[in-house]
């Protein structure tokens, strides 16, 4: 159901919404803290998901980016001055990288431009390169970064007491994963990581439904055989392989592309 938190876990919700099939998260601690996991793409969504956490608690918030695309941090500045943790990438893409997603993003969705240049865009101000733990009211949430993916700065918010996995865009439901500014020769080794080590059968993706542990195994034998195709193809060539790709069409030349991109380097 879009617009409403569900509990998918011990006082772990998920909100999802029709922008961008995007999902948000909210877990709450003994006292009421609670953690935000991911804030929207605009000031105007973060304002609709501010109101919908105060809903849940009236605690004071710590915020997660679980990677630098637009649509899931450029509604940081809402949730200042609170502290926002990401990947050191994350930030650092952000700096780099977030006027220009700003404009693509107005040339994409132009009866947006008014709503996007209000944004003010906040990086994280607490970054790690690998592993970090936060005690969110007496609940410890675990943040794993395991490789490449998505994108270079992904980040996996773990909620063992719950029984809950955060996997942001390394996984995705509802459509194919998108490859923009993705690895492809790593995100299956990545995504492998992530199985190996949270064995959880509650995996919220970074858009559409909460899916469980098979899901994301199948999902990960998909991305493995783009990877396997996209490396036969560097040498075989590509027209006789694009058909065997998993994807539509677009999707599975992003994607060869990418892995190009990687094999050429």
């Amino acid at each position: 159901m879009y617009e409403t938190w569900v509990e998918v876990g011990d006082r772990v919700y998920v909100r999802r919404h029709r922008s961008f099939d995007m999902n948000t998260g909210l877990v709450v601690g003994d006292d009421g803290h609670g953690l935000i996991i991911d804030t929207r793409g605009s000031h105007r969504e973060a304002a609709q998901l501010v109101e919908a956490v105060r809903t849940i608690t009236a605690g004071p918030w710590t915020v997660v980016n679980t990677h630098a695309h637009f649509d899931h941090c450029f509604g940081n500045a809402l949730f200042r001055p609170a502290e926002i943790w990401g990947h050191v990438r994350c930030a650092e893409e952000l700096e780099r990288y977030g006027e220009q997603q700003r404009a693509n993003m107005i040339d994409y969705r132009p009866e947006r431009r008014e709503e996007l240049e209000e944004v003010t865009i906040v990086p994280p101000d607490q970054t790690f390169t690998s592993t970090a733990s936060l005690d969110i009211g007496g609940r410890i949430v675990h943040l794993r970064h395991f490789g490449l993916g998505h994108t270079s700065n992904d980040v996996v918010v773990h909620v063992p007491d719950a029984g809950v996995v955060f996997a942001g865009d390394l996984v995705e439901q509802g459509a194919p994963p998108a490859f923009a500014d993705a690895y492809p020769l790593d995100w299956p080794g990545t995504l492998a990581a992530m199985l190996n080590e949270m064995p959880e059968n509650v995996v919220v993706p970074g858009h559409g439904a909460v899916v469980d542990r098979a899901y994301v195994v199948a999902q990960h034998d998909e991305l493995a055989l783009v990877a396997d195709l996209a490396e036969r193809a560097h040498v075989e060539g590509l027209r006789d392989l694009i058909a065997q790709f998993p994807y539509p069409e677009p999707v599975a030349t992003q994607a060869i592309t990418r892995a190009f991109l990687q094999l050429d380097v």
